[in-house]
């Protein structure tokens, strides 16, 4: 049961829930880190009070550290003072809420604290999962994902003594915005469209990985390395209704499922009280009020980026931190209106054939594939 938490991103969708989580529980918040929020930090440094805050872009910490003056709360700027944030002593719980492969050394920093990581960050595996879970292992240290998907497998599997017995995880897929429609179709689509997710509030990267479906196709590398299965042990199912977060298939047929309304609280508050479960104020899932739950396969020929996943998944080495490194740039010029749609994917293959792999990657080496990446997306 966490008791004083760290928040790596807490000026994003889920740094805020957590927060609103953190107040329901009455959890004591040691340290919260955001990139250039500035107004938005200092609201939240006001109520919570925790005794840093990090701001990477330093200019926006010089600005908030002049609001706080008035306050006990320390103020530093840049990347490297993730780490300060992610290794504060009194933290018991660091939830990595950061988008990107910045979410990274600031996680293997609170790992080598035996903190719990309550991992909401999917770079962070995606890109160097061997590296994670290994460290985790050594150190002793506990990972609890948030990911709705990850954490209902999670659960699912908690009465599992031997993960042998597991024949295959099943992520589900709500299909994104562009569902049921063709690759032509889906190529008209603009910024606006993309950002239309049917279920789910995020931030406008995952909103986009969601609708090219990249999203899902890193979050099966993530239970991969979670796992430690193989490609052929998880699959994607598109599930619409989003009730129905995730299910794991045992060798006996036995399949379990962990269902609930899509609300991203929900995970959190059990990554916070695990191994117990808490009091929830939310109103529960009702299943005489929703709707039929409905299943069926995704397309991987109108959305390539989930098929582009599985090829680097199955390559291994650098080949996902490749994957994502360029995901990450060409979805920001998507964002910036400089790309259509269809060029995430065709950006993200150019990286794949142009960077090498790097078959057995130590730390260094995976950050610099995915600088690699990125200047192969912008022609650098």
């Amino acid at each position: 049961m966490s008791k004083t938490i760290s928040i790596l991103g807490s000026t994003g969708s889920i740094g805020r829930q957590t927060l609103d989580v953190a107040e329901q529980m009455d959890l004591r918040v040691a340290a919260m880190t955001a990139h250039s929020s500035v107004e938005r930090m200092e609201e939240q440094v006001r109520k919570f009070h925790p005794a840093l805050a990090v701001l990477t872009d330093e200019a926006a910490a010089k600005d908030l550290a002049v609001r706080l003056a008035d306050t006990t709360t320390k103020v530093l700027g840049g990347f490297d003072a993730l780490e300060e944030a992610a290794t504060a002593p009194e933290a018991d719980t660091v939830v990595t809420a950061v988008v990107g492969m910045v979410g990274l050394k600031p996680t293997l920093a609170a790992i080598k604290e035996k903190k719990r990581i309550a991992l909401a960050n999917k770079e962070t595996l995606v890109c160097a999962g061997q590296l994670v879970m290994d460290a985790a292992d050594r150190f002793g240290a506990e990972i609890v994902p948030v990911d709705s998907e990850h954490s209902a497998i999670f659960q699912c599997v908690q009465g599992c003594a031997d993960r042998r017995e597991i024949k295959r995880l099943i992520l589900t897929c709500s299909g994104g915005p562009f569902y049921g429609m063709t690759y032509d179709e889906v190529g008209r689509m603009t910024k606006a469209d993309a950002l239309k997710h049917p279920n789910w509030k995020m931030g406008p990267k995952i909103t986009v990985d969601c609708a090219t479906l990249m999203n899902k196709g890193l979050e099966v590398i993530e239970a991969m390395r979670l796992y430690r299965l193989p490609l052929e042990q998880v699959s994607v199912v598109i599930h619409r209704q989003s009730i129905v977060h995730s299910l794991v298939e045992y060798r006996d047929g036995a399949v379990l499922a962990q269902l609930g309304t899509p609300d991203m609280r929900l995970p959190i508050r059990y990554a916070m009280t695990y191994p117990e479960r808490g009091v929830n104020p939310a109103e529960p899932l009702d299943l005489l009020s929703c709707p039929p739950l409905t299943f069926a396969a995704p397309d991987r020929e109108a959305f390539p980026c989930l098929r582009l996943a599985e090829e680097a998944a199955t390559e291994g080495g650098t080949a996902c931190a490749i994957l994502n490194g360029a995901n990450e740039e060409a979805v920001g010029l998507f964002l910036a209106d400089q790309i259509g749609f269809h060029d995430i994917p065709r950006l993200v293959e150019k990286a794949r054939r142009e960077v090498p792999v790097v078959r057995e990657p130590d730390l260094e080496e995976i950050l610099a594939a995915d600088r690699e990446a990125r200047c192969a997306v912008l022609g650098k």
